[in-house]
């Protein structure tokens, strides 16, 4: 089966035809006014109507309330909501009965400890996506932080609904984390900018290109 990738994070229309012209098949939108990757709602919106079909759009909120989330989904059109805070399985629930959109919820991975997690998510969430936990008492964004988790602890494991994986991933390790979790779906962010929020077309291609014989 081919790797599917998420180029997330997008903010421009230079990186967004690189990603989509690569074969990127997801690309996410950040609206968490922290991270470097946010981006406002309308200019989502114009980045969201150059997107083809067959290409899907992935909304990342981090613990949103309704009301936001009711004016970003209001101005975007998308085929995915990705939460990427604490939210628990009845939050996540909720989202999903509120704005009858799919749901992929992250889990922050430090050790085994943290896989409990993604079953009780599993019930209730269309997707799946496996992140890098930051280390304790280090001041870092709930995701896009660069951090690679122990990948051997996906290995041969099996999860009730389609996954991703995140966390570390650049073009040069893109295809060992394929062989080593068994990945068919990885989510870059950045692992393929120049500094940080600004996506790298040519970074953007080589991490397609590193995982399209696979």
């Amino acid at each position: 089966m081919p790797v599917s990738v998420k180029i997330c994070g997008l903010t421009e229309p230079l990186s967004l035809h690189a990603a989509v012209s690569g074969g990127a098949r997801y690309v996410g939108f950040v609206f968490y006014p922290p991270s470097p990757r946010s981006i406002a709602p309308s200019m989502a919106a114009e980045l969201a109507r150059l997107v083809p079909t067959g290409v899907r759009t992935v909304g990342l909120f981090v613990d949103p309330e309704n009301d936001f989330l009711e004016h970003v989904v209001s101005q975007v059109p998308f085929d995915l909501i990705q939460l990427h805070g604490k939210e628990t399985p009845r939050r996540i629930a909720e989202v999903k009965a509120a704005f009858n959109i799919p749901v992929m919820k992250a889990i922050k991975v430090g050790g085994p400890e943290d896989l409990a997690a993604a079953l009780e998510a599993a019930e209730v969430a269309d997707r799946l996506l496996f992140d890098a936990k930051p280390p304790a008492k280090v001041s870092a964004l709930p995701g896009g932080n660069g951090i690679a988790f122990d990948w051997t602890l996906l290995a041969g494991r099996s999860w009730p609904k389609p996954w991703m994986l995140s966390g570390g991933l650049k073009p040069e390790n893109a295809a060992e984390a394929v062989r080593t979790t068994g990945a068919t779906a990885l989510d870059v962010s950045s692992g393929v900018e120049d500094r940080p929020g600004h996506k790298d077309p040519e970074l953007i291609r080589r991490f397609l290109d590193s995982v399209a014989g696979l």
